[in-house]
């Protein structure tokens, strides 16, 4: 018996005792190889299924597609489980993923973050009014208050056009104050508290973000004295605010020259971060985490990822994102359908990595991939004597060869108490993402349970039946989401790679994508003869589940 208590690297490893994971909230371990073969009593537990995992720990498997020799049946860079092997991988088991509960808007604001920046045009007083209920820029003026007098008159009509209470940001472009009036200096000074406005001189630059008609505490300004050297700095003024549904969000204006030219612009943006309302309680989140918000569009590629924030602020089902979302993700019903994101959750304290190459190279299909696709492998065999992981992340694994998959439950028959197996063979709470050809296989293996896993950012069928003679197999509450196609089956193939590929094609017989290819699925069942209950695709480049009937 070996107990693991630091960073470990070995070459190839065949374990022939029982290799043990040491539980050091302080000592996070890394095991790294180019393979580990567990046959013949050999065993690797990291937890138990009494007392899981609190640390972190990393396998890392790492080695080239051209380099070094292959294992008979299991081929390289993998973590293999063969006759007489145990692996027992038991880390904590968060919440895999729920719905969201309130739709996520793009930059977090429901009418979109506002950004405009401009340079040399829009001279004079540049003017937005932001309702500071609802973040939206409401209405936006130019006022040439240095060439033309006149436009103090359509000024001061356009401000008092707007309720008191309204946000308003004011820049000046290039110059606003040679035809400015005392008059409209002095109205300025009084609706905005601005300090600044009566000494205002030729190009300088000056920004204010208040609200009409407040507190002289509500405005914040900023200004910079006028040289002549064609560079002064940005004048920068922000001030924070919240809508009436909670949101903390950032008024910017700015207004300065940098080395001759003019710039100036305003930004209307989330502050302190964006918080997500979820269908469940997710007190298993933390922060530091990673998560992926499921498109709710037509381009599944609208799958985005974040890192949670601290959020002591937090109810138990909202957490705090870093970032700001580009697309809009649904958290509503609408007319009794439900269309809310799935949210999931992406990192685990017990992680199984692929160590990977800048580029593509060799023999992995570079003509289809500019990116490595030679990841590491599980693959577990008949005989083995226990297989449980609970709490796993799954981070480039998978190669685009025939059986070299994330998980593969390889010609194992029965893997439940039928076979012998008490408890029975499972998958719970797994996050397999980013990873080069499938999510967990099952070929002639039957009676696994696969429950709440998500598979994110694959290639090829996700959770996949092979050959249609798999049976009693249980997908319980798991996630699909960002299916891509991939090389090694016709079905795996979008039309370039169907095309292309003349491996086993009959003679001279030219492939019709749409019949002979282009089926990559989430889900891919072979026979009926298994349960579905509570799964979600969320996003393949043409199907989300393919059932074969016999």
């Amino acid at each position: 018996m070996v107990w693991l208590s630091k960073r470990t690297a070995l070459n190839s490893a065949s374990v022939p005792g029982v290799l043990i994971f040491a539980d050091d909230p302080e000592q996070p371990i890394t095991l790294r190889a180019r393979s580990i073969l567990l046959e013949d009593g050999g065993a690797l537990y990291v937890g138990t299924e009494s007392c899981p995992y609190r640390s972190k720990a990393v396998i890392s498997l790492y080695g080239k597609a051209t380099e070094g020799d292959e294992v008979e049946g299991y081929g390289k860079k993998f973590l293999g489980v063969g006759r007489g092997g145990i692996l027992e991988l038991h880390g904590r088991k968060p919440r895999s993923w729920t719905l969201l509960d309130k739709t996520l808007y793009p930059g977090g604001l429901c009418y979109g973050p506002y950004t405009s920046e401009k340079r040399w045009s829009s001279r004079g007083l540049n003017v937005r009014i932001v309702d500071a209920d609802t973040a939206q820029v409401v209405a936006a003026g130019r006022f040439d208050t240095h060439l033309l007098v006149d436009e103090n008159r359509r000024l001061r009509q356009f401000l008092s056009y707007h309720s008191p209470g309204k946000a308003v940001a004011i820049a000046v472009g290039d110059s606003a104050a040679k035809s400015l009036t005392l008059e409209m200096r002095l109205f300025l000074r009084d609706l905005l508290s601005s300090e600044y406005i009566l000494h205002l001189g030729y190009r300088q630059p000056w920004a204010l973000v208040g609200i009409l008609g407040g507190p002289p505490t509500s405005t914040v300004e900023d200004a910079k004295p006028s040289q002549g050297n064609g560079t002064v700095g940005l004048a920068v003024a922000a001030k924070d605010f919240r809508t009436y549904d909670g949101v903390n969000f950032r008024i910017t204006a700015f207004s300065g020259w940098i080395k001759g030219v003019p710039h100036h612009g305003f930004k209307v943006e989330v502050s302190e971060g964006i918080i997500l309302d979820l269908a469940d309680e997710v007190t298993s989140w933390l922060p530091g985490d990673r998560i992926v918000v499921a498109s709710t569009d037509y381009s599944m590629h609208q799958a985005e990822e974040f890192d949670l924030l601290p959020c002591p602020e937090c109810r138990s089902n909202q957490v705090k994102i870093d970032g700001s979302p580009l697309y809009l993700h649904m958290g509503e019903i609408v007319d009794g359908v439900d269309m809310r994101a799935e949210v999931g959750l992406l990192t685990r304290n017990i992680l199984i990595q692929g160590e990977m190459e800048e580029a593509c190279y060799g023999p992995n299909h570079c003509q289809f991939f500019n990116f490595d696709t030679f990841g590491g492998q599980i693959k577990i065999q008949r005989d083995f004597t226990s297989v449980h992981m609970a709490g796993v992340e799954l981070k480039n694994m998978g190669q685009q060869i025939l059986g070299s998959y994330p998980v593969h439950f390889h010609l194992t028959g029965d893997v439940d108490e039928k076979g012998g197996y008490d408890p029975p063979s499972y998958l719970d709470n797994l996050a397999i993402h980013h990873c080069f050809s499938r999510c967990v296989a099952i070929h002639g293996a039957h009676g696994l349970l696969v429950k709440d896993t998500i598979g994110y950012d694959t290639l090829g069928h996700c959770f996949f039946l092979e050959d249609g003679t798999e049976q009693r197999n249980t997908f319980y509450h798991n996630l699909g989401l960002l299916t891509k196609a991939g090389t090694i089956l016709p079905t795996d193939r979008n039309e370039a790679m169907c095309l292309s590929m003349r491996n086993n094609v009959y003679g001279d017989y030219i492939p019709i994508p749409s019949t002979d290819c282009m089926a990559v699925s989430s889900f891919w069942i072979a026979n009926p003869n298994n349960n579905l209950i509570d799964n979600a695709a969320a996003g393949a480049q043409v199907n989300w589940l393919e059932l074969w009937e016999l």
